[in-house]
Parts: structure tokens; sequence; C-alpha cells
């Protein structure tokens, strides 16, 4: 019985079972790297997606901790990411950060329900050209975002809208403050040496560090997380949960692309984790995992949580064994929270903007993208549909119209198979004609089959179709198939399907065609085609 679960049972447990002193001292070195990484980053994403810096603390912390806990990967890092600024800013524009936390605790319980009910192994089914479109598409929108902060542009308010951004960018040109603009530039420079020169330095608190000293040594009057945020807080807030049931409907698209977002980031980290340290994760526990961790999130004022695929690899990188790493990662951070709130507030604005400029480039994989310009015409519309749609509308909507291209893609790839249903062999003395079938018959597919029967003239005697290399039918198949069967016999035409295989037929006999794969009719075809295969000498 036990077995049966073994899928659910988080990677912590089993690799506690052979925890000793020696993998502690791995996992801890990792873990407090990773956390002092994570400061900065959580708060940037934090702040990039419309909400206050503390809250991507609260996220790494909380969320953090429960992936690492409860998930099914041993290195994987969770947290607040790029990949959610561009869907998080625009509900928190659209329905506030309480509309955030309904979307977020429904996109928690469908990952969760993903989870339950196995379904993690089919995020492997989204296309890559998708995946790669609005990435790239989200990579632009950070960058966008950063204009304002990275160069002390005196703005009101900045438009949301990609076209209208830019736009008040360049009305607002002449108000650069030079100030602001030299911290922001010379923390993107100082990013650049130091992930050139010195790789083993975590660059992101290491320019933060630097930065912040020198502004705060100089005195210098320029914008900081305690100037536009106030004073961050030392601890967690108090557990808060109050779901708006009538919310729920209006939020829904939205928890759907985060659940969707969360599964296919956290799956595809934790594939790239596996291939890294020769591990196997397990798709459904890490769903889980992800569910409750986004639902805990919320509740301790969070944010969206998934997998980091950047501090995964920084996890790895620095010797991670266990989980137990990601949930030291996430008691660092609370202790930095704990011990240096203060301190935090010091930091420029422009810096942290500096960081999330290198991390959409990071994430923009410009490289990969060219690439897959030169593949196949509809994995390029996929991939700029998506790109596009996420850059000029809306993530949500890119998601949903990209699924729905790549499936119609799919389905016209599928139909254009040659030679799906063949000519086997034709024998108009007899009357006989056979054709093979070959792969899935599916709703792609069908036209084919009827177009043959349509242009058969004269109608044979007998119109065999043998099926061995055919796994599934689906209903519009088998439709097809009673079309097919009652035009056969309107013409005194005998159907005959040979060589079925188990599944298709338990189908046909339930959509009441059982007749067709009678096995005397079976037996009766097969001397007809061997009597003409072999006629007698």
């Amino acid at each position: 019985m036990l077995k049966n679960y073994q899928e659910f049972i988080p990677k912590v447990y089993l690799c506690l079972r052979r925890y000793s002193l020696a993998i502690f001292k791995k996992d801890l070195m990792a873990g407090v790297t990773v956390g002092i990484v994570a400061l900065p980053l959580a708060m940037a994403f934090a702040m990039a997606s419309g909400v206050e810096p503390e809250r991507g603390l609260f996220t790494a912390i909380v969320a953090g901790f429960i992936i690492s806990f409860l998930g099914g990967s041993k290195v994987q890092i969770g947290g607040p990411t790029g990949a959610f600024v561009v869907v998080v800013y625009s509900v928190v524009e659209r329905h506030g950060y309480d509309g955030l936390v309904i979307a977020t605790l429904v996109a928690g319980i469908l990952l969760l329900l993903m989870g339950v009910f196995r379904l993690g192994t089919l995020i492997k089914f989204v296309p890559h050209p998708l995946i790669v479109g609005f990435t790239t598409g989200i990579a632009l929108v950070v960058f966008s975002s950063q204009i304002k902060d990275l160069l002390g542009l005196h703005m009101v308010e900045v438009p949301v809208h990609f076209l209208d951004k830019w736009g008040a960018y360049f009305q607002s040109a002449h108000t650069v403050n030079f100030l602001t603009a030299s911290v922001g530039i010379a923390t993107l420079g100082l990013i650049m040496l130091l992930r050139r020169f010195a790789k083993a330095i975590p660059w992101g608190i290491a320019s933060i560090i630097l930065a912040t000293a020198i502004c705060w040594a100089l005195q210098l009057d320029i914008p900081t997380i305690g100037t536009r945020f106030g004073q961050l807080p030392r601890t967690l807030p108090t557990p808060y949960f109050d779901f708006d049931f009538d919310r729920v409907l209006e939020v829904m698209p939205d928890a759907i692309t985060i659940a969707l977002l969360a599964g296919i980031e956290s799956l595809l980290s934790a594939v790239i984790a596996d291939a890294v340290i020769g591990s196997r994760h397990k798709p459904n526990c890490e769903l889980i995992a992800q569910g409750l961790a986004n639902i805990g999130s919320v509740i301790f004022g969070g944010m969206p949580a998934t997998a980091a695929i950047a501090r995964t690899a920084t996890n790895i990188k620095t010797g991670a064994q266990t989980p137990v790493a990601g949930m030291i990662h996430a008691v660092v951070v609370f202790l930095l929270l704990f011990t240096c709130s203060s301190l935090v507030g010091h930091i420029p604005l422009a810096s942290l903007a500096a960081i999330l400029v290198v991390v959409s480039w990071n994430m923009s994989e410009l490289p990969h993208f060219y690439r897959l310009m030169k593949t196949s015409r509809s994995d390029v519309v996929i991939l700029l549909t998506a790109f596009f749609l996420t850059v000029l509308i809306d993530l949500t909507v890119a998601v949903e119209i990209g699924m729905l291209l790549a499936a119609f893609f799919f389905m016209k790839r599928m139909s254009d198979v040659k030679h799906v249903i063949a000519l086997d062999q034709k024998h108009p003395d007899k009357g006989i004609e056979i054709y093979k079938m070959r792969g899935p018959f599916f709703f792609g597919v069908t036209d084919q089959l009827k177009k043959i029967v349509h242009d058969m003239d004269p109608p044979p005697k007998i119109f065999v179709l043998r099926m061995k290399h055919v796994p599934v039918l689906d209903a519009t198949a088998l439709q097809t198939f009673r079309e097919l069967y009652d035009r056969c016999a309107s013409h005194n035409t005998k159907l005959v399907l040979t060589e079925v295989q188990t599944e298709p037929v338990e189908l046909l006999n339930q959509y009441g065609l059982g007749a067709l794969v009678d096995q005397e009719i079976l037996k009766e075809t097969t001397k007809i085609i061997e009597s003409v295969q072999n006629p007698p000498t």
C-alpha cells in the first residue's frame, strides 16, 4: 500500500535517514551562501512586482522553507522569482494586494490538486517555444520596470503598459538624476566585474553591500528602501487569513496563470538540478509542496513563490547535498531580517534596479531565442506570439493563447503526417480494398479516412482497415467509424477492422461498434486476405 504513495514522500525524509555531520557541514555552507544571495533578490523582485520589499523576504522565508521541507527535489531553492513579476504587478494594479492574496491562495489549491491527481508529468507537454517566449517577454518587462529607479527619473507614476511606459520614459529623460544614475550604473559595472573576474563571490550581495556602504559613508542624497518604504519589520507578521469567496471568479484567470507558472518553473528547475547532481525528483510531491508554499506565503504576508533556477544552481555549486540546505537558506534570510532590518533601509534603489537589470538579462536567454527563430514556422509563431503578448498585453493572455496555438499546431502536424492511412492492397476483380492505418487516430486525422471513403468509386464489396499500429482512438474517431459503417452499409459494402489492439477494441465495444471486430469477422477477413495474397496455383 505504501508503495502507491512513495511519490508523495518528501525528499528530506529520505535524505535524513542517511544524514551525517559531514553532509550537514556542506548543507550549512550552501544554505548560508544562498540565504545571503536571496536577501537582495527577494526585495528586488517584491519591489518590481509593485509590493513592499518585506513581502519578498516573507516569501523567501516561509515559502522557501516549505518548498525544501516538503518538496520532491533534493536541492531546490524556492522563493519570489522574476517569472512572477509581470503577473503579480498586473494583479496588484487591478485588484490590490488583497486580490493577489486570493489569487495566490486559489493557485496554491490548484497546485495541490495537480499534485494529488498526479498531473506533474503533464507539465512537460508545455511547448518549449512557449516557455522561452514568455520568459524572454518577462525579462524585457522586468528590465523596463527598472529604468525609473536606475536613472532616478522624476516621475509621479510609471504607466503599466509597455509602450506607454517607454513613452513616459522618453518624455521624462530630461529629469535624470545624475547622482542616482551614477550609483546605478556603477553598481551595474561592479556586478559585471565580479561576474567576470571573481565568480566565487556572490555578486548580488557583494554589490549591494559595497554600494550601500559608499552611499552611506558619503551621505549621498539618493532614494533608498528606507526613504520610500520606511523601516522594515524585524520579524514575520502574524498569520492572517481572510478568504473572500465573492472575488474568486474575478481573479480566477490570474490564479490559473500563477499555478501554471509555479508548476512549470519549479519542475523545469528540478529537471535542470537532476541533470547536474544525477538525481531524480518527484514531480507530484513538488507540486504539492509548491501549493502549500504559496498558501503559507500569503498567509504570512508574502507573495507567489516558485523554485528559483539561479538560486538552485548556486545551492548546487556551493555543495548542497539535501533539502536541509534550502531550509537553512530560509532561516538565514529570517536572521538577516531580524538583525539587519535597520541597515537594509539604507540600500539604494538604484543598486537594486541594477541587480534586476542583470537578472532580466540572465532570464532573457537571447542566444536561445535566436536559435529558436531558425526552427519550424509553427514554433516561431508560438515563440513570437508568447513574447509579444507578454510584453504588449498580459502574461495571462500570452499563456492562454500560446497553449491554444500549440494545440492547434500539434493537431495540424499530426494530420499532415504522411501515410497515416495508406492503401495496402487493392483487388478490383475480387471487390476488396485493404488499407493500413498507423499512429493515433484522433479528430485531427479523421478527415483523411472520410476522404478515402468518399472517393471510392465504385464502392468495394469488402473494405478492410488494418489497425495493428493504432494505439488509441478518440470520440471523433469512433464517430467517424460509425459514419463509415453507415456509408458502407448503404452501398452494400462490408466493413472489417483487423488486428485491432486491446484498448481500441474496448472503446469500440463501448461505442456499440464491437461487431466490427468480432472474432468470426476477423477470421473470415484473414482468410480473404490470405487468399488474395496467396492465390491457389
